[in-house]
């Protein structure tokens, strides 16, 4: 007979503990200098205590009081929210947590001291959403004497741990001047040493809006410093790459390029036109070609692409095609196939989930050259695979792949000679960050949507109202349409109050039996993915939740409805990508933006940006100036060095000003030059080589 114990159930293993370092590792912080120039995001003033009727909607503020009321409430049947109203001799402010609140600390009678950003309540007076809060007990008597710095951080790691680590550094490093001052007075910059030191602890009387924008000369000195640091090994990286050779290419038209042209059922637009032929110029010349081509979503990216590959056809040369989801690289395969088999030339595929039998025989044509387009994922850099004469690599998506999968497709082959690169991206990039970021890169601008796009409409929706829109999407299901339904979770995270995708297409099934549904994320097996998207590409299925897994590459005409939950959660181009997933037929398309009812004047403003304009480059700028380059190209991911705080749009004085002080410094002290710019960047970074 069983015992309980027996009959238990397992118990679950507890994570393990990650250590202090690790979390800084998360962060990319290992040197002193990576803590020193690891600059807040923010400030809070801490150093006063704002009377409640005194606050002021639109600020932030500190605030003290009793705990004389608290309130747990639900909306329709969402998760709860807390209302807490807290007194002091001036008045009355109520405190609003929508998805945690520390109900110890909040318990009435409690005195506590809130923190956090003041807003006008609905029934009048004002409110503070999720504020930080502290019981009054356990705060310091002495009220600061600066600004409070707020830094990016990651799970587990607490601000004031990072605040002592950074002090630290702060104190451990040598901050002497090692810039010549004919380069910083002109500007009128101030000492580096300053500059970063009022940068972490800057006093109250800081113009914190200034700040914030980055425009304090403080701010300008590190801005300064990091451009040119940037121009330092941008010009040591050309110096590298000048020692390569490639295959010169005779890029006249012949009979397949002809052929596959005439074959296409409509005319290149000029923007097409012109990159097919900054491309041509780029493989006709002995050294690597390395072009990144940027274009708006519908722009025509893959027909270019294929150009570019028959070029390495008609040289005898093979053309290798890498996507960053088996999904897309399926996509290209299928779409390769049709436009290359009919003259003659061979596609084939090389993704994971190929059985081994299917992945012997891609090796063997391609080790023999009798593949002459090889389509696959990262599949086509493993050891295995042996190419015969590879003279193109097209790399699509290129900020998806980390720098070291990018540049084994750049090896010399036995000859000494590596292939020429061609890097695709849906994310229209600023022309001023091409300009900087990407200076050691060829760009070509598809900044022309072909004739025939049907535009979409866009509509910013209260997540409140997700059941009318749900209702609203199966009427039109029930006229033809299909629906991508994108969440940004995969499974309910008690710690993200937002919808999850398995959830949501739970809910879905249950309210709508009659609709198709299935469900696709990343951690499905690619096989399982495959046979989804087949399914929903062939009109099998009415309704697709998804996770970003569809961002990129996914074409089906017949899905004109896109529901987003929490917009406000995606980047701006990350919503434009999305959103570029319909409009793809001939039908009117409609993207519904869903977002969180308290969303913050900012962020409505954001996601207000999205809603008037297609233009894919507007938004890049918009986007480039709310996240920054760094993240906004990837910058984690692509092996090149993050541009943390440098905007090229915005700093244009500082960049050129940078450009001639790197060119002339690393001809007159390059250890100097190069030394100062190990202060930014590792040395052992590839910079910018994919």
């Amino acid at each position: 007979m069983a015992t309980d114990e027996d009959t238990a159930a397992p118990k679950k293993k507890s994570a393990p503990k990650v250590s202090t370092s690790e979390k800084f590792l998360r962060l990319g912080l290992i040197r002193d200098w990576d803590f020193a120039l690891h600059l807040p995001l923010r400030y809070e003033d801490e150093t006063q205590i704002t009377a409640m009727r005194e606050l002021l909607p639109g600020t932030h503020a500190q605030i003290q009081g009793k705990v004389i009321n608290f309130q747990e409430k639900r909306f329709n049947n969402f998760r709860p929210y807390f209302l807490v109203t807290l007194e002091d001799d001036t008045g009355r402010v109520v405190l609003k947590f929508f998805r945690f609140c520390d109900k110890k600390t909040l318990a009435v009678g409690n005195v506590v001291r809130a923190y956090g950003e003041v807003v006008a309540g609905y029934l009048g007076g004002v409110e503070i959403n999720q504020p930080r809060v502290r019981k009054a007990a356990d705060c310091p008597a002495d009220l600061p004497s600066s600004l409070t710095p707020i830094y990016s951080t990651t799970e587990g790691l607490t601000q004031p741990v990072l605040r002592k680590r950074i002090a630290r550094a702060l104190l451990d490093l040598d901050l002497r001047e090692t810039i010549p001052a004919k380069y910083t007075t002109p500007l009128a910059l101030p000492a580096f040493a300053r500059a970063l030191n009022e940068l972490h602890t800057p006093s109250p009387i800081t113009p914190t809006a200034e700040f914030s924008a980055h425009r304090t000369p403080e701010w300008r000195r590190v801005i300064f410093d990091e451009f040119l640091a940037q121009q330092i090994y941008l010009r040591q990286s050309r110096t590298e790459k000048g020692h390569l050779t490639a295959p010169a290419l005779n890029t006249e038209e012949h009979m397949l390029t002809r052929a596959f042209s005439d074959s296409l059922p409509f005319t290149l637009t000029g923007a097409q036109k012109r990159v097919t032929d900054e491309i041509n110029a780029g493989l006709s010349l002995t050294h690597p070609m390395q072009r990144l081509v940027a274009g708006d979503v519908g722009s025509g990216k893959t027909v270019i692409a294929a150009l570019a590959a028959l070029k390495a056809v008609e040289n005898r040369g093979q053309a290798a095609v890498m996507a960053p989801t088996e999904i897309l690289a399926r996509q290209h395969f299928e779409k390769f196939s049709a436009w290359f088999n009919p003259l003659g030339v061979s596609v084939i595929l090389l993704v994971g989930s190929l059985s081994a039998a299917e992945k012997r025989d891609a090796l063997e044509k391609i080790a023999s050259g009798t593949a002459q387009v090889i389509v696959g994922t990262h599949a086509l850099i493993q050891t295995k695979v042996v190419y015969h004469r590879l003279v193109l690599a097209v790399i699509d998506e290129q900020h998806r792949f980390g720098v070291a999968q990018r540049l084994k497709l750049m090896q010399p082959n036995e000859e000494g000679w590596v292939p020429h690169q061609l890097l695709l991206t849906a994310t229209p990039i600023p022309r001023t960050l091409a300009m900087s970021y990407l200076a050691d890169l060829d760009v070509s601008f598809l900044d022309e949507l072909p004739p025939g796009r049907q535009p979409v409409t866009t509509k910013l929706v209260s997540c409140t109202r997700a059941p009318e829109v749900l209702n609203a999407v199966a009427g039109d299901i029930t006229q033809g349409s299909q629906c991508y339904w994108v969440c940004p979770l995969i499974e309910d995270n008690e710690k993200a109050d937002l919808t999850a995708a398995v959830a949501r297409e739970t809910a879905i099934r249950q309210a709508h039996p009659e609709l198709r549904t299935a469900l696709l994320h990343s951690k499905m097996p690619a096989e399982d993915k495959q046979a989804v998207m087949a399914k929903f590409a062939a009109g099998e299925l009415d309704l697709l939740v998804s996770t970003t897994v569809i961002e990129v590459g996914v074409d089906v005409p017949n899905a004109t409805v896109m529901v987003i939950e929490h917009a406000e959660r995606f980047g701006l181009s990350q919503l434009h990508q999305l959103r570029g997933r319909v409009g793809r037929g001939s039908g009117k398309s409609v993207c519904l933006m869903l977002f969180d009812p308290e969303l913050t004047d900012a962020g409505k403003a954001r996601l207000k940006v999205i809603r008037e304009t297609t233009d894919g480059f507007e938004i890049a700028r918009e986007d480039l100036r709310l996240r920054g380059p760094g993240e906004f190209l990837g910058a984690r991911q692509s092996g090149a060095a993050a541009m943390r705080f440098a905007d090229p749009s915005s700093n244009q004085d500082l960049l050129k000003w940078a450009t001639y002080t790197a060119e002339n410094w690393l001809n007159e002290d390059p250890a100097a030059a190069q030394k100062f710019a190990a202060r930014w960047f590792n040395k052992n970074t590839n910079y910018l080589q994919a």
